[in-house]
Parts: structure tokens; C-alpha cells; sequence
């Protein structure tokens, strides 16, 4: 019978005392396989057994193939959902955490994932946190981290701000409450500075899923063309707007300006309209951003009646305040040519605003009278004084060299992309490492006096109230100016849990190195990671954050690569019987323990490979665990008493081809059977792991078990073979019986997976070729040669082909496809 319980705790006794999965020192063959860690909110449920199952089956499949492998895990322990899961539970934060970390770490352990726990990080620990401060205070010092007073997005039931990437269409992207805005000083990291090269370098990334980069060159979103300067008439201040279209210049008949737009405070001032200027700006702002930059929502807005003057025309211009503007996009401002554009278009009919015909058609002329959408190809400048006449083409070029030798304007290229903004109100975050002196001013925290550490709960009233709660505790706040000693406050914001996730990854090469968070001779060794597996919703957040830490860590010479992942795998999500994501704040989560207490850790693994490819969701089903329970059962029963014998030279796996030729010429019909289905499953196995499709891997050895009966092995003069060669392939997918079989049947000590992954050879994997009757209405009309292993959709589609059957089927309409496998082909037409 077999006991699944005593074989996978044996087993894994083995794997602990032999050090399996210990990262090597000085790696040959260099393998940095690495799974997203965990939010450790409580334990691991059946989508994260899933995400880390697949990194273990690639960890032993490259072990095999003779890969030296660092492969750790880590916990991702600051941030929102640690904290609110610790308030909703009416416990501390730090405790909960590591409570959960505990739990979490125990499942993964007993699961028997390949981790090197020795380099486990947890972001929450002061010996992580210290050099997540160190890489702030490394931006700080290097220009690209700043203070800024801007509108933020606010979630009013977490009461924190979120960064661009948090808001997802308009909610926030933990509890999906609606997004507001409010005016607050935080800091940011000017990832602006590194976008171009963020956005050339995607090409590189050639083993990234393209849905990923097309969502992160959007993200980007790069826009050529040229900043114009116009003039406030009134404050004589400029009104920079920036264009793609510099040939529509002289029909730009007003602007629009962001409603937050830091100008749109003195525009009010002296504004007639201020009042219901006012009330629009203030309505506005608390908009999601999504909204407002809907295309096929209607447009609106506020004349503010001031204008500015049109530098190429010196035309005035009216200025409006509309909300289909952002202050963070371009200038914030922008020129609109109504009879060329057609959101402007719809804009000037609803308020009456004066449309100029500036390009026309090169083979027409437009007429106001008779436009009912803007032209907004390209075409042939007029109204536009000395530039008539031109193509649009010839007179983008010329305007732009015109404003640069006049001072009216310069080519420029603006990004979707903002600066990250890291600041959080909440007390569970990395405290960020600024002091602030009457006397000095801004003062970075010395990397001397590293970490600054959180103060203790039982001094924290960490109920987020919508500031930050360590501006109350005295102890923190107040301290001494490390540059003229005298009083001093410290910052009482906490960072974005993205910041502690942009460089784990860093942190696994020398997680106990207290000098420098990695050692430059580390990342030598490992760097990049060579297979990074996680879920697609951090396309343009971690994902994106995590690029820009290891580019700047490269142009300081702490790397010595650009990118931090050469492929990256987006694993799909597990919903439950209804089709819902599982999620702990649902509690709708399956767990994993509950399974593999009843079917095994091998059982539960072949369940949760086998539903999907591991690239698609899966609807979890307790009825899909009963084919894995079969299957390892039917693994055990034929090969656990299995005698074996010596297969001479089939047992070096190192036999030179002519020899292996020699052996099977020799054989029986049944035995060159036998030796070609190994073969043929070897190279199915092997090509299906390589492309990650581990629930056919797993289709092919079932396939090849229904094959072997306990008869035909018994009687074969290959069962070594067989047996050796099926629970190699086996071992990747369920390594517990892999192992106990592997130590069984061939006395070996350790672990399967530290022998050498097998091998086949091409001529030994083809079938034999069989001839198939292709009939029409039960006439013989043709025959096609196939090999014997041909499915019905590919020989139909194969038969139909046949010129002498093709003038057949396209005389009638097919009504019935008859399939005889591996004999006749009947289509029935009339």
C-alpha cells in the first residue's frame, strides 16, 4: 500500500540532513531561480502552493540538467495588507507578521519546497530595513530622491497615500475604495530621470511575456514633438504647452490647463470667474484620473476669462481650467486646435469657441461650414502666414528650428511615467532616514546611524487616523541634527513596501553580510536572475521599480548588469469553484495543508500541475485531486516490488550510441517497443518542462504508464531502464516517490535529483507508419501515409489536403467526419 505519509516524511528528513537544497559557494553552471515572495497576511494557500510548486519543479528539473542553483525565499512583511490584517485582528503589527511568517514558513518547509533558508530575508527585521534606508539615502545623494508638495492619491479607508501604480481603475488596489486627492509634501523618486532608458531596454528583455512589455512601454509612454512657450498676458508669466503637432500652431484658439496645476492659484486670483473657477477645480481634483481621461466621456470645463498670447501669431487665446487635463502629464497645459483635433473639436462646439481651419487635405479644401469631426491627418499648412504651402511634415521641421533660433519653443520628448512617490502615513513601513534642523535644514541620516529603528508598539497608536502615527510618538520625533548637534525632528512618514521589494532579490546573495547590503563579488556570481516567476499584476509596479534600482545600481558600479531578470514567467491565478481570484480577504482560500493531509504532498503537487498549464488560471475543483491519488498509486504498485536486474549497457548512461544501437537490434519486438515509448516520452517530458507546460508533461507519463503493464515489465529484459528512466522523469513533478523508488530499486543514498536528467535519442522516438483509407461516402478515393501515433483532427485535416480528395469535398458540403484510428477516414457529403 502506499503510505504517503511515512515516504514523504522520511524523504524529507533525508533532504534536511543531506543540506539538498544549500546554495553553493562558488557556482559552476550558474542557475538564480527565484519565485515573488510572500505577504505574509497568514498562511500560504493553494495559489501560492501553486506559484511555488512550478519554482520547485524548474529547480530540480535544472538540477538535474547540472545547474548550480540559489534559490530563497523571503517575506515581503512591511506595508498595507500585513497591517490591516494585524489592526483587523486586534494585534500588533510586528507580531502578527511574524506570527504569520512562522506559520507560512513552517507549510512551505513541510511541503518541502527547494529553499535555501539560510538566506530567508524578512523586510521588517531592522537587518533588512537598515539597507533598505541605505538605498534611500543612495537615491537621496545621487539626485533622485526629492520632497515635493503635489496632489497625492488618497484612499480614505486605509487613510494613506498610494503611488500611481496603486489606483487601479480609480479604487485602491488593496481594499477598492474610490481614490481621492489631497495636497501633501512627500517624497519621490525621480524614476523620470531613467525612463527612456526603462523604456529602449524593454527590447532586451527577450525573455519577458510581451503582454508585460507592451504594458510597460504604455505605462512609459514616450511622446515626441516640441514645448512651446505662450505668455500669460496679464502675469507675464509662460504657459509652457507641449505638442506633437507643431504644423496646427497657428489654429490653436484656447488652452486648458490642469485644474491642480500649481499656476491655476494666481490665474484664480485675478480671474472674474474665481468663484465658479473654484468650485470646478475643487470638484475636479477629487475625480480618479481615470475618469477624467476617458475619451468617451464628455468634456468639460471653466473659462477662466484671461488669455494668453499665441507666440507665433500673437493671437490671443482663451484660457480654460478643464479636468480632461493632468498636472503630471507634459506641462500640464495644453494648446488646443479644435479644427484639428477632435476632443478640442467637441470642446469649442459646447462652448462656442472659434474653430481656424489650419491644414488642409493635399487634394481638398475644408470648409467651417461644412465640418462635422476635426481633420486630423496630416496635410498641407494654410492660414499659418510664412509656413503656407508647406506639408505638414516639412513644416513641424521648420517651425521647430524657427522657435529655436527665436526662443519661442524647443523639441522636446515628454513620459507618461511619473516620479514614484514612496511616502506612507502608516506606522508599519521602513521609517525614511531624514532629520530636519531649524538651523541646517534637511539633513540625511549619517549611514553610521543605521537603521533608524520603529519605535515599539506599546508606544504606537498605529490605527491609521490620516497622518502619519509617528508624528505622536516624542521618542521618535524628536532627536539631535547630526551636523551642529542641536534639535532636530525626524521625518515620521514610512516607505512603500515597494521600495523593500525593488532589491530582495539583491539581499538573497549575501543576506547576512552586515558591511553593504550584497557584495559586488555576490552579484558577479549570480546576477541576473536567470528565472523569475510571479504574477502579471506588478507589470508596472515592482516590476517596473525593481528594473530602475538595478540600473542605477549599475551606473554606480555596484552591478555589473542592467536588468535584473533574463526571463520572467507570469504564473496564472487559482480561483475557487465560482471563478472568484482566492484571496485571504475574501475567505474564500483553500488550503494546502487540508490537501496534502489528504492526498499527499506528491498528490497535491500533480493535482495543481495537471488542471492548467501553469501559465492559466485554474478553476480549483476537490474532484480534480481523485486522477493525481490514481496515478501515484499506480506509479507505487508497479514498481515498488519490481526485482531488478542488470541491463548492461543500458545502465551507463554515458553508452555511446552505436553500443545502445547494439543492445536494441538485439531485442525482442516487446523490449524495442518499450525502449522507443521512453524514448518518445523522454523528449515529450523534456520539451514540455523547457516550455513550461508541466500539466502535459505529466499527460505524457500517464500516457506511457497505461503503456507498462506489471507483465510486460516483469518479462522485459529493459525493466532498469524503464523503471530508471520513468522515475527521473517522474521526480521533477512528484519528488517524494521519485526518491523513495530511486533509493529502493537502486540502492542509491541520495536524492534523484542529483542525478543526471535522461536523455533520448531522435531515431528512437518516431512511430512506425501506417496507411490510412480516405473514403467519401464510403468510396475509396485515396490513401495517406502517417505515423501510427496521428490524432483524428491532424489526419482529417491531412486527408483533406489530398488534391484527389480536396476536388471530391468541394463539390458538396461536408455533413459527417467518420474516424476509424489508424485505419479509415470516411467524410460523408451531399
Amino acid at each position: 500500500m502506499y503510505n504517503f505519509k511515512e515516504i514523504e516524511e522520511r524523504q524529507r528528513k533525508k533532504w534536511e540532513e543531506s543540506g539538498l537544497f544549500k546554495t553553493p559557494k562558488q557556482p559552476g553552471k550558474k542557475f538564480y531561480l527565484l519565485e515573488m515572495y510572500a505577504y505574509p497576511s497568514g498562511d500560504i494557500h493553494i495559489g501560492h502552493f501553486r506559484n511555488y510548486v512550478l519554482g520547485d519543479v524548474v529547480w530540480r528539473y535544472k538540477k538535474m540538467n547540472g545547474y548550480d542553483l540559489l534559490h530563497s525565499f523571503g517575506w515581503d512583511a512591511f506595508g498595507l495588507p500585513a497591517e490591516q490584517a494585524a489592526i483587523k485582528h486586534k494585534a500588533s503589527p510586528r507580531q502578527w507578521t511574524l506570527n504569520n511568517i512562522k506559520l507560512s514558513r513552517s507549510t512551505l518547509q513541510r511541503i518541502g519546497i527547494s529553499y535555501d533558508w539560510d538566506r530567508e530575508v524578512i523586510t521588517c527585521e531592522p537587518d533588512y530595513y537598515k539597507w533598505t534606508q541605505w538605498f534611500f539615502l543612495f537615491l537621496y545623494k545621487n539626485g533622485l530622491a526629492y520632497k515635493d508638495i503635489s496632489f497625492v492619491n488618497w484612499c480614505p479607508e486605509c487613510n494613506t497615500v498610494l503611488a500611481n501604480e496603486q489606483v487601479i481603475n480609480g479604487k485602491c488596489w488593496r481594499c477598492s475604495s474610490e481614490v481621492e486627492k489631497r495636497e501633501l509634501k512627500q517624497w519621490f523618486f525621480k524614476i523620470t530621470d531613467y525612463a527612456e532608458r526603462l523604456l529602449n531596454d524593454i527590447d532586451k528583455l527577450e525573455n519577458w511575456p510581451e503582454p508585460i512589455k507592451i504594458m510597460q512601454r504604455n505605462w512609459i509612454g514616450k511622446s515626441v514633438g516640441a514645448t512651446v512657450n505662450f505668455l500669460q498676458e496679464d502675469l507675464k508669466v509662460e504657459m509652457p504647452v507641449f505638442t506633437t503637432r507643431f504644423d496646427t500652431i497657428y489654429g490653436v484658439t484656447f488652452m486648458a490647463i490642469a485644474p491642480e496645476h500649481k499656476l491655476m492659484r494666481k490665474l484664480m486670483e485675478i480671474s472674474p470667474n474665481r468663484d465658479e473657477i473654484e468650485r470646478y477645480v475643487k470638484k475636479s481634483i477629487m475625480k480618479p484620473e481615470l475618469e477624467r481621461t476617458m475619451e468617451e466621456r464628455e468634456k468639460d470645463g471653466v473659462f477662466t476669462g484671461l488669455y494668453a498670447i499665441n507666440p507665433f501669431s500673437g493671437e490671443r487665446v482663451q484660457i480654460w481650467v478643464a479636468d480632461y487635463v493632468l498636472a503630471a502629464y507634459g506641462t500640464g497645459i495644453v494648446m488646443a486646435v479644435p479644427a484639428h483635433d477632435q476632443r478640442d473639436f467637441e470642446f469649442a462646439k459646447k462652448y462656442d469657441i472659434p474653430i481656424k481651419i489650419v491644414i488642409n487635405p493635399s487634394d481638398s479644401t475644408l470648409h467651417l461650414d461644412e465640418m462635422e469631426t476635426a481633420y486630423t491627418e496630416y496635410g498641407v499648412m494654410v492660414n499659418s502666414r510664412d509656413f503656407n504651402g508647406l506639408t505638414s511634415e516639412e513644416g513641424m521641421e521648420k517651425l521647430a528650428q524657427y522657435a529655436n533660433d527665436n526662443g519661442l519653443g524647443k523639441a522636446s520628448v515628454v513620459y507618461k511615467l511619473r516620479d514614484w512617490l514612496i511616502s506612507r502615513q502608516r506606522y508599519w513601513g521602513a521609517p525614511i532616514p531624514v532629520i530636519y534642523c531649524d538651523k541646517c535644514g534637511e539633513v540625511p541620516v549619517p549611514e553610521k546611524d543605521l537603521p533608524v529603528l520603529l519605535p515599539s508598539e506599546d508606544k504606537v497608536d498605529f490605527i491609521p487616523r490620516g497622518r502619519s502615527p509617528l508624528e505622536d510618538v516624542d521618542d521618535f520625533v524628536n532627536t539631535k541634527c547630526p551636523l551642529c548637534g542641536g534639535p532636530a525632528r525626524r521625518d515620521v512618514d514610512t516607505m512603500d513596501t515597494y521600495v523593500c521589494s525593488s532589491w530582495y532579490h539583491f539581499r538573497y546573495l549575501s543576506p547576512h553580510n552586515d558591511q553593504e547590503p550584497f557584495s559586488r563579488e555576490d552579484a558577479d556570481k549570480w546576477l541576473p536572475v536567470d528565472y523569475y516567476i510571479g504574477g502579471a499584476e506588478h507589470a508596472t509596479s515592482h516590476l517596473l521599480y525593481f528594473r530602475f534600482f538595478t540600473k542605477v545600481l549599475y551606473d554606480h558600479g555596484y552591478l555589473g548588469v542592467e536588468e535584473p531578470a533574463a526571463a520572467l514567467f507570469n504564473h496564472g491565478m487559482v480561483l475557487d469553484g465560482t471563478g472568484e481570484i482566492m484571496s485571504k480577504s475574501k475567505g474564500n482560500v483553500v488550503s494546502p495543508v487540508n490537501l496534502i493531509d489528504e492526498i499527499g504532498i506528491d498528490g497535491g503537487r500533480i493535482a495543481i500541475l495537471f488542471f492548467a498549464p501553469p501559465g492559466r488560471e485554474i478553476l480549483w475543483s476537490d474532484e480534480g485531486t481523485k486522477g493525481a491519488t490514481r496515478f501515484l498509486n499506480r506509479i507505487y504498485n508497479l514498481f515498488n516490488d519490481l526485482k531488478i536486474d542488470n541491463d548492461g549497457i543500458l545502465d551507463n548512461e554515458e553508452a555511446n550510441e552505436e553500443a545502445i544501437e547494439e543492445v536494441y537490434e538485439e531485442a525482442n519486438e516487446e523490449d524495442k517497443e518499450l525502449f522507443k515509448l521512453m524514448h518518445r516520452t523522454i523528449k515529450k517530458v523534456t520539451s514540455d518542462i523547457d516550455g513550461m507546460q508541466f500539466n502535459t508533461s505529466i499527460a505524457a507519463l500517464m500516457e506511457a504508464l497505461n503503456e507498462i503493464s506489471s507483465d510486460i515489465l516483469e518479462a522485459s529484459n529493459f525493466k532498469n531502464f524503464v523503471a530508471r528512466t520513468f522515475i527521473k522523469l517522474l521526480s521533477p513533478f512528484a519528488p517524494y516517490l521519485a526518491d523513495y523508488l530511486w533509493n529502493k530499486l537502486f540502492h542509491h543514498q541520495g536524492s534523484i535529483c542529483e542525478s543526471s536528467w535522461p536523455k533520448y535519442l531522435e531515431k528512437y522516438t518516431t512511430f512506425e507508419e501506417i496507411t490510412i483509407a480516405v473514403q467519401i461516402n464510403g468510396k475509396l478515393r485515396g490513401t495517406i501515409e502517417v505515423q501510427a501515433d496521428i490524432v483524428k483532427e491532424e489526419a482529417i485535416e491531412l486527408a483533406k489536403k489530398q488534391e484527389n480528395i480536396s476536388k471530391y469535398l468541394e463539390i458538396g458540403t461536408i455533413i459527417k467526419e467518420i474516424w476509424i484510428p489508424k485505419k479509415i477516414i470516411n467524410f460523408v457529403i451531399r
